[in-house]
């Protein structure tokens, strides 16, 4: 804390906001003055439980314990403070939600995050990780009811890399202020699509930091005149927004997925953790594709990651081994369903949930897959144990509300609030059946 006040001061902060991020996959806060900042990091921001129970339509739903009787505080993390480059003024950090005497709250996305990691502590692991965002870039009309890419590029061309580069230029700059180690760019497939993956950390700072990312590349973009779209599909006709998971496991300062004498390099505990994955797979991309208009993108044949398989820099399999990186042959395993509408810490704290679950039953995942599993027989899939994974968020909520493992992970309150919200969001477009007005609801959202 001391430190945080410290910097507020040194950058001439006026307001510090206190980010969390909803059910819905929204990111939301409330901000504190300077004057009374040690004594709001000490006692939080008080805030109503009901805020857990809001969607992306700013509708409440129905869920017990997040009425309109009960507060929680928004209790920041001094350690991910942050002077934000592109609000002159004004600095972050990443909050837990908290009951009025401090202790964790059973509705927190960010502290279950924390369980997670500290059941996989427990078992002699950390986790480190990156998301690998993508997002549109484009301009809204005055009422936002058309989103136009700023180009039409194609994929990885020197034009597309030419047609951003000021507001570009600016992004990496923002990024690496904050401390975010910009690791590549490149213009994407999709027009106006681009591509900022950062360095990996732990797990808890890797979900801190892509709520970041997100909030950083959309103010840059609106002090451009411009607008940014982390939705999973804001255009229809073009490729879909993902957020690939590339995440591995290390003990002792070794990674425990890396062994060279592996034909893929990966380690024993590494087939069994990627096993529990795919063995979850179907209700945890409730989790990591988390909205309606997520499901347009994760479709056969379009590099999404359509099917619970895996295989070695397979880009059609849900879960591809990366091959070993540098000296020291360090591996890691990518999630490709999985996109920026999902709560990173509810996405990456069921993936741990899943992985762990792998170890601890020692899961086998089977043989690899080394074609696109949608170019296979019905027979060949049925015999790899390949299935097709849920084709919609209400069927991914099915699977997810069916899961012996992620429910009571998730807790009693957590997971019948996450499923009310987003089953109350299948209901609302359900209802619309609009394609335009789904995308434009998810483009301005997210």
């Amino acid at each position: 804390m001391t430190e945080a006040l410290r910097l507020a001061a040194e950058e001439n902060i006026s307001l510090v906001r206190f980010l969390y991020v909803d059910h819905g996959g929204i990111v939301r806060g409330k901000a504190a003055g300077m004057s009374r900042l040690a004594e709001r990091i000490e006692s939080g921001i008080g805030h109503t439980r009901a805020m857990m129970a809001m969607s992306m339509l700013d509708e409440l739903a129905p869920v017990d314990g997040m009425g309109p009787v009960g507060e929680v505080r928004l209790k920041p993390d001094p350690g991910t403070f942050v002077a934000l480059p592109y609000a002159f003024g004004v600095a972050a950090m990443l909050a837990d939600q908290v009951n009025p005497d401090g202790s964790p709250w059973d509705g927190c996305a960010r502290t279950f995050l924390k369980q997670a990691i500290a059941e996989l502590t427990a078992e002699g692991y950390q986790l480190r990780a990156a998301f690998e965002p993508e997002f549109t870039l484009g301009r809204l009309d005055h009422e936002g009811a058309s989103f136009t890419p700023v180009d039409e590029s194609l994929c990885y061309s020197a034009t597309g890399f030419h047609l951003a580069h000021d507001y570009t230029i600016d992004l990496v700059g923002a990024l690496n202020r904050q401390g975010l180690e910009v690791e590549h760019y490149y213009p994407e497939l999709g027009h106006g699509q681009q591509e900022v993956p950062i360095r990996h950390a732990d797990a808890l700072r890797a979900a801190d930091r892509h709520v970041l990312l997100r909030e950083t590349a959309r103010a840059v973009a609106i002090r451009h005149g411009l607008w940014v779209s982390f939705a999973a599909k804001p255009l229809p006709a073009q490729a879909g927004n993902g957020a690939h998971l590339h995440a591995s496991l290390w003990s002792d300062g070794r990674n425990a997925f890396a062994d060279p004498s592996d034909r893929f390099g990966l380690s024993r505990v590494g087939y069994r953790f990627l096993a529990g994955v795919l063995a979850h797979l179907p209700g945890l991309v409730a989790l990591t594709c988390g909205s309606v208009n997520s499901y347009r993108r994760l479709a056969p044949s379009t590099w999404s990651g359509a099917y619970a398989c895996y295989g070695p820099d397979n880009r059609e399999a849900a879960v591809r081994i990366c091959s070993p990186v540098g000296a020291t042959g360090s591996v890691n395993l990518e999630l490709k369903p999985s996109d920026s509408t999902g709560n990173p810490y509810l996405a990456l704290g069921g993936f741990i949930y899943a992985g762990l679950d792998g170890i601890r039953r020692s899961l086998d995942p089977g043989e690899p897959v080394l074609v696109d599993p949608a170019t296979l027989t019905e027979a060949e899939r049925s015999r790899l144990s390949v299935v097709r994974l849920p084709s919609s968020l209400d069927a991914a909520l099915d699977a997810l509300a069916a899961d012996s493992v992620l429910v009571p992970a998730l807790g009693t309150l957590r997971s019948s609030a996450y499923l009310a919200v987003k089953r109350s969001e299948v209901a609302h477009f359900a209802s619309r059946d609009d394609v335009g007005y789904e995308c434009r609801k998810h483009w301005l959202a997210f």
